[in-house]
């Protein structure tokens, strides 16, 4: 299995998965055609055979379609049965609380995974 490695444009968020478990989603998640762009990350978490991931989520900005896609790769993680610890690093603006409750959502669709909430403030 090889990384996943995805370079961010204006749309669509970087992604890094790296095949020892090590995974990041950052930037902007509005992408014009979001079955093409998340189909390929959900195969790619079906097929990872490492037992501990950590998956650090750091997205702005998240549209309705991405946040679908984003719980449905989640999900897959979630179920699969090689990941036996799956930590989700997920990073949200101070007072940003629309994005912490996404992340609470998500949470609390999952079995397995341990959410970590981490605060950020916006760079001058």
């Amino acid at each position: 299995m090889d990384n996943l490695i995805i370079e961010p444009t204006s749309s669509t968020p970087a992604v890094q998965f790296r095949e020892d478990g090590r995974l990041l989603i950052e930037g902007r998640s509005l992408p014009e055609n979001v079955m093409k762009f998340y189909t390929p990350l959900i195969e790619w978490a079906a097929k990872l055979t490492v037992q501990t991931v950590k998956l650090d989520i750091n997205l702005e900005y998240l549209n309705s379609a991405s946040s679908k896609k984003l719980l449905e790769l989640l999900k897959v993680f979630d179920a699969n049965s090689h990941i036996n610890s799956f930590l989700v690093n997920w990073h949200y603006e101070i007072d940003d609380e629309d994005s912490l409750e996404n992340g609470q959502i998500f949470e609390d669709l999952l079995i397995k995974a341990e959410f970590r909430y981490h605060e950020y403030s916006e760079a001058i």
